[in-house]
């Protein structure tokens, strides 16, 4: 029942261990870059394609324009030579070309509307990024920061202090131990006797004639 609560355990922690890892902020940090970075892309392209159909409208503007001053003119000439059939054709396309003319500039008008909305977005959308480049900057410092006091705290609390403060304590004993049977033996150790081994001359001339006088009386 212990291995598996213990497996159990193992298992969490790699779990969150891995929800941890998921969740660098550096990496968070980066992803949301990425994000805006694409965001702002987007946003360049909808005002590049805004632009396109707002111009692509001006010129459509310029050119309805200048049919309708052509057909004007086309209309007071036709009246002049009194030709009312070719002046009252002339008039019926000039009245539709302004009609035409009047919705365009509506629409274009809603259009440079619609395209300053746009440039207002991209702006906040790259004070937002370049806030967000800076924010990074100070996050990321802050977080290395934080990585190096937390992996330093991690070294500092894995000091085994108890674990050394034991093993130096039986170390202390060991030579306690060792230095008591040292002074248990040089008690009970046999006395040594101290001799001199030199013989001088004296003694070896009174050795030899003790000798002699012992050999004299036996014979």
């Amino acid at each position: 029942m212990g291995i598996f609560k213990r497996m159990k355990t193992i298992a969490k922690a790699d779990i969150n261990g891995l929800l941890d890892s998921l969740e660098d902020p550096i990496a968070m940090l980066n992803e949301y870059s990425r994000e805006m970075e694409e965001e702002l892309v987007k946003a360049q392209k909808a005002l590049s394609r805004q632009i396109f159909a707002e111009n692509k409208l001006a010129a459509l503007i310029l050119d309805t324009k200048a049919l309708v001053e052509k057909r004007t003119r086309q209309a007071k000439l036709a009246i002049e030579q009194g030709e009312e059939t070719m002046a009252k054709l002339a008039v019926q396309e000039k009245l539709a070309q302004e009609k035409q003319l009047n919705l365009y500039e509506q629409q274009y008008e809603a259009m440079k509307g619609q395209t300053e909305v746009l440039k207002g977005k991209i702006q906040e959308l790259q004070e937002f990024y370049h806030d967000l480049q800076q924010k990074k900057i100070v996050l990321a410092s802050r977080a290395n920061v934080a990585l190096s006091m937390k992996q330093i705290q991690k070294a500092t609390v894995s000091f085994q202090t108890d674990t050394i403060a034991r093993g130096i304590a039986r170390a202390e004993d060991k030579i306690l131990l060792m230095e008591a049977e040292v002074q248990a033996c040089s008690q009970f150790a046999p006395p040594v006797t101290q001799f001199n081994s030199f013989v001088n001359e004296d003694e070896l001339n009174k050795e030899i004639e003790k000798l002699k006088t012992e050999k004299e009386l036996l014979v």
